[in-house]
């Protein structure tokens, strides 16, 4: 059984770096005013994001506002803690030809990673110690430009989305490395390439051959799409009190959800986009427990990895609550 080839992340880091457009022009104290708001709107965002979910232990983690060269940076690192954790490491490489496929994948994923970078608002990485939240500074005044929303309320409702993201792995400490299990058990199998955007569609399921990854990326969908289902209740239940013109901000956003995300670099690297369908569908799923059995009722999903509700389950609720 083949496995994913091992990549040079430093090279995937200087790729991406050389590759991406450094966004906006800034000047400097426009720059020191925006990073300081969005390290206030993500401190503003967790009081908000615990009342509404009813999750009480945020993960661990610091606030990072960061350039795209410094998104690139980071998240490189956070690919490859987090594929050495699921067992892929640059270690594997056996010889020469490893060591330049290695390089030649680090520079594909490179460029995957400098398209992600001039779209991604932020994200919380789990997958480094100690955690960070990660915030792109150019990309958050880039999209409020173009969508022409209140800075000081589009901001927060950036970080409450995020945020959301730290209470989920905080109030499921065992999530961490119940993924990675998973992104083992899909990488476990026949050779896998990096995607970059746009390239052939279908029905990417179809890519994995084993019964094993299969069932992983079916379990991989459903995660990712019940923690972003989850984030994007939890941003409506905060409402028009804290974020005064969040129904205008969540109007203008939706026609660019394709790219945004706590998984977008780890599923575009991979070549498997989960499409925003899969998300609102996660959402369905939790406005339909709430409806049936509260926030604490939705709570439990994040209890136990056995709790975690299926594809299926995602897409009919009731089987899920049934379950329960």
């Amino acid at each position: 059984m083949q496995h994913m080839p091992p990549v040079d992340w430093s090279t995937a880091a200087r790729t991406g770096r050389s590759l991406v457009h450094p966004g906006p022009e800034l000047a400097a104290d426009e720059i020191a005013q925006v990073v300081a708001e969005l390290r206030d709107a993500a401190g503003r965002a967790t009081p908000e994001v615990e009342r509404v979910t009813g999750m009480a232990r945020p993960a661990d983690g610091r606030v990072l506002v960061v350039d795209r060269p410094g998104w690139i940076a980071a998240v490189s690192g956070s690919a490859q803690a987090l594929l050495s954790g699921a067992g892929m490491s640059l270690e594997q490489a056996s010889g020469p030809v490893d060591v330049v496929r290695a390089k030649a994948l680090g520079v594909q994923a490179g460029a995957v990673f400098a398209v992600i970078a001039n779209r991604i608002l932020g994200q919380f990485d789990p997958f480094v110690a100690p955690p960070r939240l990660l915030l792109v500074a150019p990309n958050v005044v880039s999209v409020e430009r173009q969508l022409g929303v209140d800075t000081a309320d589009f901001r927060l409702w950036v970080c409450l989305h995020e945020e959301t993201h730290r209470f989920q792995f905080g109030h499921a400490p065992w999530l961490r490395e119940h993924l990675l299990g998973l992104f083992g058990e899909l990488l476990d199998g026949e050779e896998l390439t990096f995607g970059l955007p746009g390239g052939k569609t279908g029905d990417v399921r179809d890519l994995f051959s084993t019964p094993e990854q299969k069932r992983a990326f079916d379990q991989v969908t459903a995660v990712m799409s019940l923690m972003e289902g989850h984030a994007d209740v939890m941003m409506d239940r905060v409402g028009t009190d804290v974020v005064r013109t969040y129904p205008a901000i969540r109007r203008a956003f939706e026609a660019r959800r394709d790219h945004r995300g706590w998984g977008t670099w780890l599923r575009r690297l991979l070549g498997f986009d989960l499409k925003r369908e899969q998300y609102r569908d996660g959402a369905e799923f939790c406005r339909q427990v709430i409806a049936a059995g509260g926030v604490e009722t939705l709570n439990r999903a994040f209890d136990a990895p056995g709790l975690l509700p299926t594809v299926a389950e995602i897409h009919d609720p009731q089987q899920w609550l049934h379950r329960l």
